[in-house]
């Protein structure tokens, strides 16, 4: 008997080692409302093409000529190569467009970036296909 719930207590130890890695996954809808749209302009400050998500951090003037930094949650790097964006393709200090889905605390200047469009026109989309905006 003692040795079937040694095999239990094994068997048991393996199945939540297996499931540990899809619970550390977050939801986005969790964190981001999709019924909140927002679309910012600002100097691109900071690019951080990092797994598990790359981050974009731009400075954007608000109405009354305030500087705000505002963060926006990526795809992961091989992800946005697939997009069209690689490493280098927008440098910072440019001015962009950024279009993404806010945070559900309004209170953050938090969003998960879908597209950023530079001077020129071009689109970058950083989530799932171009034609996904």
């Amino acid at each position: 008997m003692n040795g079937n719930v040694l095999r239990l207590l094994f068997a048991s130890l393996v199945l939540v080692c297996l499931a540990m890695p899809a619970a550390a996954h977050h939801s986005f809808a969790a964190a981001f409302d999709n019924e909140k749209p927002v679309t910012v302009k600002g100097v691109l400050t900071e690019i951080r093409l990092e797994n598990p998500h790359s981050w974009f951090y731009v400075e954007v003037k608000d109405a009354s000529g305030k500087t705000e930094r505002w963060a926006f949650e990526a795809g992961t790097p091989s992800g946005m190569i697939r997009n069209g964006f690689k490493p280098n393709t927008i440098k910072t200090g440019t001015e962009v467009t950024v279009k993404a889905i806010h945070a559900r605390d309004a209170a953050q200047n938090i969003g998960l970036l879908r597209e950023i469009i530079t001077p020129d026109g071009k689109s970058y989309a950083t989530f799932g296909t171009s034609g996904d905006k």
